[in-house]
This record gives structure tokens, sequence and C-alpha cells, in this order.
């Protein structure tokens, strides 16, 4: 096990070095200077300054020589200054919205997984009863929306029209902290995250009981006498996870990604909001700290799921 998760880490190790050499090349194939995010334009400046702030940056650099500068920094944790915060060091900036995103990823997974798995399991066991259609019906809709849809309809409906959450932040502005009120501002960002992963997860969850429940093991367990309870939950549902499990762990990438347009129509103080706004001001050492980090999280939760494999199934060897 533990040979298997130190090669697992060694390739997450490159996976981020590559993912890394892919945004660096993608951010300086945008359009425009890159030295045009770091000068004000209302401040004219002569072609001498140009020069001299663009070789004191290290832009006048061949690509590849950026890139390993940037790389053996980024190894020693020195991921550079944000260039919109004057003075401010990425990494903590970066370091500071995990939290409130990772409260945000928790819940809504959290719920996505319960729910979907008990509608899963109980969508198998009354197959083709008016349950299980109507749950097939809704998590064809839900799969079906897309995340920033699904944003601005919950946020119109339960917090303009019927005003029964908080319409953005993390807090109420002035008041203080409170383990209430922060619950409060989550609970519906966090449910409309769950959505489409709790579709999906039922889904999957469903197709698999269905066919652990024709296995011979199962039909023994019933003919001895195992109440049909039991039968489900100790000898089906078990094995039954497995591709569950896979899917939750691809999930947390899509989860980023649905995240970042939660954050940004609540104005959840997280990671896809800084994303967002380091886009859109050109904030490059931002967004190369942002993704990186976004990157070793994605790959963790990836590894976690591994493992998880052989204490789910011990039939599972890790070679």
């Amino acid at each position: 096990m533990l040979s298997f998760i130190a090669r697992r880490c060694a390739t997450g190790l490159l996976m981020l070095v590559a993912l890394s050499l892919l945004i660096f090349v993608l951010l300086r194939m945008a359009p425009g200077d890159p030295i045009d995010a770091y000068i004000n334009p209302s401040v004219p400046m002569s072609a001498s300054d140009l020069e001299t702030l663009r070789d004191r940056l290290g832009l006048d650099q061949p690509l590849p020589l950026q890139y390993i500068g940037w790389l053996r920094a980024a190894l020693s944790g020195d991921f550079g200054y944000s260039i919109q915060r004057s003075g401010v060091q990425v990494l903590p900036l970066v370091m500071e919205r995990i939290g409130p995103t990772a409260l945000l990823m928790g819940m809504g997974l959290a719920i996505a997984i319960i729910v979907g798995i008990a509608a899963g399991i109980y969508s198998a066991v009354r197959r083709n009863a008016w349950p299980d259609i109507a749950m097939s019906v809704l998590s064809f809709i839900g799969i079906s929306s897309p995340a920033f849809l699904t944003a601005l309809l919950g946020l119109y409906f339960f917090s303009v029209l019927l005003r029964w959450a908080p319409s953005g932040g993390m807090q109420t502005a002035g008041a203080p902290f409170s383990i209430s009120d922060v619950l409060a501002h989550l609970i519906l960002p966090a449910c409309l995250l769950s959505i489409g992963h709790a579709a999906l997860i039922m889904r999957y969850m469903r197709a698999s009981l269905l066919e652990v429940l024709n296995q011979d093991y199962v039909r023994t367990a019933r003919a001895k006498g195992v109440r049909e309870f039991w039968v489900i939950i100790k000898h089906a549902t078990r094995n039954a996870l497995l591709p569950v499990i896979t899917l939750i762990g691809s999930t947390v990438g899509i989860a980023i990604g649905g995240a970042i347009f939660l954050e940004s129509v609540f104005n959840w103080p997280g990671m896809g909001l800084l994303l967002v706004n380091a886009v859109g001001t050109r904030d490059y050492p931002v967004i190369m700290g942002a993704t990186l980090v976004i990157g070793v999280c994605v790959i963790l939760v990836n590894i976690l799921t591994d493992v998880a494999y052989a204490f789910v199934d011990p039939r599972i060897q890790v070679a």
C-alpha cells in the first residue's frame, strides 16, 4: 500500500508540473503583452522605462527560462506578488481563500453523496415503480442543468422572490461572526452545487445496485433467510459502491468548476471568485498560484479515491 501511494504521489507531481507548464504557455499565448498588466495606462511611460520594467520582471528572457525561473521559485513556496494588490504575496492570498471554497465544496459534495446514494438505493429497490420513474426524470433534469443556470435560478427564486436565504456573501456585513450566520449563507449555494452531482451519483448507484442484486451471493443470502434490509445494505450496497467511489473522486474537479460559477454569483469569498477576478484583471501570478493549488487538491482527492478502493472491497489487490 505504501509503495502504491508513493507511486501515485510521484505521478501526481509530474501531473502538477505538466499542468503548470500548460497554464504558463496558455497565459503567454493570450492576446496582448503581459507587461500591460503591470502598468497603469493613465501614467505615460517611456520605452526605456518599459524595457527596465520588463528586465526586472524577467519578461525579456525566453519563455523556457521564464518558466524554469517561476517553477524554481514556486517549489520553494514563492509564487510572487499579485499585480493588482500591491505588495500582497500570492501564496498567502490563495491560502486564505481555500477555507471558504473547501467549506462550500465539502458541504455540497456531502449533500450530493448522501442524497445521491440514498436515492439510488431506493430507486433500485423500487425499480420501475412511480418513485423510480419520478427520480429518474428529476436526475436527468439535474444532470442536464448547467451550473450557472442553476445558480441564477436558485438565487432568483430562493433569495429574491421567497427570501428564504441570503443573496450573497459568507456572512452578514457588519454583524459579528457566528456559525449560524455562516450556515444561513452556506446552505443555498451548497444545495445548488450538489444538484448535478447528486443526480449523477443517483444514476450510477441505481445502475450498479441493480447489477449487484442479480448476483448469486445475493440470491444465496436471501435463500438463507437474511432480512431484505440487510441483504441490500450489507451484501449489495458495499459492492455497488465501487463505481460510485470512482465517480465521487472524479467529480471533485467538476465541482471546482461549478464552485467558480457559484462563488461569482453569490459573491462567496473563495478560490473561484479569486480566480475569476484574477482572469478579469490579468493578474498572472494569482492565476498561476490558484491553478496550481487547485491542481494539488484534485490530485490528492484522486489519490485518496484510489486508496479507498482497498477498504471498500477487500478483493481488490493493490499491485
